[in-house]
């Protein structure tokens, strides 16, 4: 008897990660059914695949989504990548983000546990471990600086309660830093990539804040998509993973590595000095571990930079208007 095709759904499937989880489920084969209500997501990152009889597309915001949603019907795996980033806009709009990410998540969860998926992938994100300095491991004391954190880690620990009393079989990967092609270009500042990309495009200095020897664990993101895919085959459930490289980078060699000009602004209360994963666990539980350099990554963007074109221009002057609740509401 023929193998039965196995059917994924992807919420935030036209966004950035998610987008690349839909490309790494149909080379695997995969029945791919895309839900984005296209307000972060972009119809150019899966335009690709419209032709493909495997890739189903729903516009559909996750806020709306029913319990008997035919779309997860049947479903094996589910990776929940759909929500809202960045944080100065949930410092602004806090009742946004604890919608969108945990009562939409709510929604996906109560669709996946009465279609009976055989696994719930959430993707959760690493800041909810507040101001690191060391490498940090899953049991690392959480410690949310803003509404953004609070609402990713608050989603996660729906995803558990939905483990515990219904027995959805789930695992959470937290993010670390992830890059690549695809990543957003939103009007919020956010990304450092992104605002250096178009900076050097326009032929700007590029904005390092404080003295740029911060680090960051930035992860590729085919690197990303492979893991959630571990994470969804693996028989391990109810875990936690960090997804990084424990290989952090500053943001000067970041600036070095993009090149031009650059300019210091002040540092930021809220933020890391060193963001570092502990991925121990991740490499002997699931067998993965990241396999992009980040400097053929960032080659990778330098090779597509056109792509950021349509990005808004960041001078010190309009970062530091951007920024000024981000200082308000978290100078301590």
């Amino acid at each position: 008897m023929k193998n039965k095709r196995k059917i994924a759904v992807v919420t935030g499937g036209a966004g950035f990660i998610g987008s690349h989880m839909v490309d790494l489920l149909l080379s695997q084969k995969f029945k791919v059914n895309v839900v984005d209500n296209l307000v972060g997501g972009h119809k150019e990152n899966y335009k690709h695949h419209l032709n493909n009889p495997l890739f189903k597309f729903t516009k559909v915001d996750i806020c709306n989504i029913k319990p008997n949603n035919k779309l997860f019907k049947n479903a094996d795996y589910v990776f929940h990548f759909a929500g809202i980033g960045d944080i100065v806009p949930s410092i602004e709009n806090p009742a946004n983000y604890m919608h969108t990410n945990v009562q939409g998540t709510i929604k996906v969860l109560e669709a996946s546990r009465h279609s009976k998926v055989k696994k719930f992938i959430y993707a959760a994100s690493a800041s909810c471990y507040g101001l690191t300095k060391t490498k940090v491991k899953e049991n690392f004391e959480i410690n949310t600086e803003h509404p953004y954190a609070l609402s990713k880690y608050l989603g996660e620990s729906t995803v558990f309660h939905w483990h515990k009393v219904y027995g959805l079989p789930i695992n959470s990967l937290r993010i670390f830093n992830a890059y690549g092609t695809r990543s957003r270009t939103t009007e919020a500042y956010g990304a450092v990539i992104g605002v250096f990309l178009k900076q050097k495009i326009k032929n700007k200095p590029l904005t390092i804040v404080g003295d740029g020897k911060q680090s960051r664990d930035f992860v590729h993101v085919t690197d990303v998509a492979q893991a959630f895919l571990a994470a969804a085959k693996s028989t391990f459930v109810g875990r936690v993973y960090n997804v990084g490289t424990g290989n952090p980078q500053t943001v000067n060699y970041l600036s070095n590595l993009i090149g031009g000009k650059r300019v210091f602004i002040p540092n930021r209360p809220g933020e890391p000095k060193c963001s570092c994963a502990n991925i121990s666990r991740i490499k002997r539980e699931l067998k993965w571990k990241p396999t992009i350099k980040f400097k053929d990554g960032i080659t990778e963007m330098l090779n597509e930079i056109e792509k950021w074109e349509d990005a808004p221009l960041w001078t010190p002057k309009k970062i530091k208007k951007a920024t000024k609740n981000w200082f308000n509401y978290l100078s301590k």
